[in-house]
């Protein structure tokens, strides 16, 4: 994994997992989806107006089904993994989600975008996924994880995988820009859900209110941090970047357990072992 990918990676980290710590916060929203879409719209519409003007991107048949592609998951995304934090604590669905993510996504990269991952590459993803496991606390203690929460961390993983092999086959086989891509995202998910919003405009206007500075960092961190994944899968294999955004799972896990005072697990510790070992086996695979 060149360099220049890796920093792209661990700063995406930060940026996910910081918004998703807000995310969490906004549980009790039930628009809080469409107000940050808004918001990612109107702070990210000049870079992209600058793109289309400069650059004259082409939009054929093939681009247009990996737009329509990235906004349904993206849109399934957001609202599965929304649906989960309302129901269950961020330490159990966040780690769930970045651990079935990456392990479908290196499965498809290789299935679907003709990737050879080196066996390298497959132990380091082997030790991100196991890492999750132990984060989550999902060994030691399965009993205890509430159901509804597991079902919606592997719903909000399933998600995960299919933009991540969709999203990589567009910015690496038809060189779409990153800043398109999410914000194509952005815009269809705002209407889609624009129809259920306007019928509630008082509580929109409430939420808007009460949720303002959590969907406000989610606006501008959301897109920031997965156009810098984008920009990663550009210049490295796609099944390398996707593992090796778990390394958000550990600020997500340190936020839910000590911001958000949610249940501490003491098998997190060699889960973090193990996701960094296996970060850094991907970063040396050839």
């Amino acid at each position: 994994m060149p360099i220049l990918a890796l920093i792209a990676v661990l700063l995406a980290a930060g940026t996910h997992s910081t918004w998703n710590l807000f995310a969490k916060k906004a549980a009790g929203s039930r628009h809080f989806v469409w107000l940050y879409s808004v918001g990612s719209i109107v702070l990210y519409l000049p870079v992209v107006g600058w793109i289309l003007v400069e650059e004259h991107p082409h939009f054929g048949r093939a681009e247009c089904l990996a737009l329509t592609g990235t906004a349904v998951l993206h849109t399934g995304y957001s609202l599965a993994l929304q649906a989960g934090y309302r129901v269950s604590d961020l330490s159990l669905v966040y780690p769930i989600a970045r651990g079935t993510g990456p392990l479908l996504s290196f499965v498809g990269a290789a299935l679907l975008l003709g990737e050879r991952p080196t066996w390298l590459a497959a132990v380091g993803l082997l030790l991100i996924v196991a890492g999750i496991l132990l984060v989550a606390g999902l060994t030691q203690e399965p009993h205890r994880a509430p159901k509804v929460g597991i079902f919606f961390g592997l719903l909000t993983g399933l998600f995960i995988a299919g933009y991540t092999v969709n999203d990589g086959w567009a910015v690496k086989s038809l060189a779409l820009s990153p800043f398109i891509i999410d914000f194509s995202g952005n815009l269809v998910r705002v209407v889609i859900l624009a129809p259920l919003a306007l019928r509630n405009p008082a509580d929109v206007a409430r939420e808007a209110r009460e949720y303002a500075r959590p969907a406000m960092v989610v606006s501008v961190l959301g897109p920031l941090g997965y156009i810098l994944v984008l920009f990663a899968m550009r210049i490295a294999p796609v099944s390398h970047i996707a593992p090796a955004r778990e390394l958000s799972t550990l600020v997500g896990a340190y936020f839910g357990s000590r911001l958000l005072r949610e249940q501490a697990v003491p098998a997190r510790l060699a889960g973090a072992a193990c996701i960094v070992v296996g970060v850094v086996s991907l970063a040396f695979a050839q």
